[in-house]
């Protein structure tokens, strides 16, 4: 009996890390978490989405309302902590929450102690919105992430936290590569 050979070459590693390797140099682990954390994100997104049409909002405008209105009471909320919080620029979260502003839902003062930044805060009509979509988002988000535990959430929490960071970095690189291909 013979063997087949494969006529076409496997595709160089797209990763070299021996913790995201198998045993036997395969990347294929790898390449199966990544599609599955696009997918998850994916969906992820369509949830948030979701959320924001019940609210009559976008998507981000409902993750910056949920940001602002989720802060400790008694801390400062500004741009710059829900740019900073939800890994976005300054600018875009000062033209979001303008929009927001305009529709009712979010309430911007200025500083007393600093009169260059804005404090923002959720309107009542904001906190009315929230409590009417309370339960279904409750139900929602209990079926996203059935079956963790507590040990396992705990450990999410610290991997995507610790990824976001490698993520903006790899960000960084890809568009310095993309820039000098184009030059």
């Amino acid at each position: 009996m013979t063997t087949k050979r494969r006529s076409d070459p496997l595709p160089a590693l797209t990763i070299t890390l021996p913790a995201c390797t198998s045993e036997d140099g395969s990347d294929a682990e790898f390449r199966q978490l990544i599609h599955n954390m696009v997918a998850f994100s994916g969906r992820l997104l369509s949830v948030r989405d979701g959320f924001g049409t019940l609210m009559g909002v976008t998507g981000i405008q409902y993750s910056i309302l949920i940001s602002i209105a989720h802060h400790k009471p008694k801390t400062k909320v500004t741009v710059n902590k829900i740019a900073a919080h939800l890994h976005l620029s300054g600018p875009f979260v000062t033209i979001e929450t303008g929009k927001l502003h305009k529709l009712g839902l979010v309430e911007k003062t200025t500083n007393a102690e600093d009169k260059r930044e804005v404090l923002l805060t959720v309107t009542p009509a904001a906190h009315k919105l929230f409590a009417q979509i309370s339960l279904e988002q409750q139900k929602i988000n209990n079926v996203l992430f059935e079956g963790i535990n507590a040990k396992e959430f705990k450990l999410l929490l610290s991997i995507f936290e610790r990824m976001v960071n490698q993520g903006d970095q790899a960000s960084m690189d890809i568009q310095h590569l993309i820039s000098r291909q184009k030059a």
